[in-house]
């Protein structure tokens, strides 16, 4: 396995945990706070951390710009990430609801669930087929 592709896979399962304790902790603080809320928090948080990120590899925000100023189709990578950590988040709070995990309430995992989540990830895999 190269280097680029061990990196990838590592980050790939850091990001799965961090998405299950994500999930938990975003709704007991959706519960406090109310979901829309909570969301635009978690937004605001994730764009400051990208920025310190831009900041620290380039020492500069010209990403920003330089990412702007390409076409807006470019553009819908993005929204294709955020569809696959969506899926896999989906996937993770099915596990936590399964066992109760963070203190949760047990909810089991029904056939129409294991369909939803099947769907998800049969219309990710599409989009993203070459």
């Amino acid at each position: 396995m190269s280097r680029g592709n061990a990196l990838a896979v590592s980050m790939s399962l850091v990001a799965g945990v961090a998405g299950t304790v994500q999930i938990a902790v975003m709704g007991r603080l959706g519960d406090r706070i109310g979901v829309v809320p909570a969301f635009a928090f978690a937004a605001a948080v994730a764009a400051g951390l990208g920025a310190l990120a831009l900041l620290a590899a380039r020492s500069s925000f010209t990403g920003y710009a330089d990412a702007v100023d390409q076409p807006w189709w470019l553009w819908l990578g993005g929204l294709m990430g955020a569809f696959v950590v969506l899926i896999g988040q989906f996937a993770a709070a099915a596990v936590v609801d399964r066992y109760g995990l963070f203190g949760l309430d047990r909810i089991p995992v029904g056939w129409p669930r294991v369909l939803g989540l099947t769907l998800l990830t049969v219309g990710a895999a599409l989009t993203l087929k070459k």
